[in-house]
């Protein structure tokens, strides 16, 4: 099955907001320093997601209560959802040139159904736009940076009834930021992230 992207408009792919907030000086630095003496496209992709999965961690795996979103807070403070993860990494990319948009799944977790984030980033040179999965590696996770195979945090199971997105957004979803906005901690966020009357159909 292929990856749709919303829009044929590849600029938007490359839009700052308040959320992917690339006019932060922390934001620019940090992409600066990972980008130094990379001058292949596929070796800077791969080094600035494997930053974000390897060195901003899951809140949930590390027990936070607080809520980040917002990819200079995601990056601050060194930890959020998948969501917030996906946020920083289409952030860092983007001040980069990379075009970079947001995938969603649904999934189930602990007998619920919530969504997951996860990202798709447009490779130049070879004309393909791949997914890559920034959740972080804990608990058996195993997700790598791959342009020939997919290899992501979590497999929609049809029999489980959940669902795997195939669309490539161009701005985070918007219930999803006014859920981590408006969120007083962790448990309030997961809450509202799992239920069901809200979730992608």
């Amino acid at each position: 099955m292929q990856l749709t992207p919303q829009t044929s408009d590849m600029t938007r792919y490359l839009a700052s907001s308040e959320i992917i907030d690339f006019e932060n000086l922390d934001i620019q630095e940090t992409a600066v320093d990972l980008s130094k003496g990379i001058n292949d496209e596929i070796q800077l992709i791969k080094t600035v997601y494997e930053f974000v999965r390897d060195d901003i961690s899951h809140s949930v795996d590390i027990s936070s209560s607080e809520v980040t979103y917002k990819a200079s807070n995601v990056l601050k403070y060194k930890h959020g959802l998948c969501f917030a993860n996906s946020h920083l990494l289409a952030t860092l990319l983007r001040y980069l040139g990379v075009p970079t948009g947001f995938c969603y799944q649904k999934l189930e977790f602990d007998e619920k159904m919530g969504l997951h984030g996860l990202n798709a980033v447009f490779i130049g040179s070879i004309d393909k736009w791949i997914r890559l999965d920034a959740r972080g590696n804990e608990n058996g996770i195993n997700a790598q940076f791959s342009i020939a195979k997919e290899y992501l945090a979590y497999s929609p199971k049809e029999e489980k009834n959940e669902v795997d997105f195939r669309v490539i957004y161009a701005e985070p979803n918007k219930k999803v930021v006014e859920i981590l906005g408006q969120s007083r901690n962790l448990t309030e966020a997961l809450d509202k992230i799992f239920d069901t009357n809200w979730l992608l159909k």
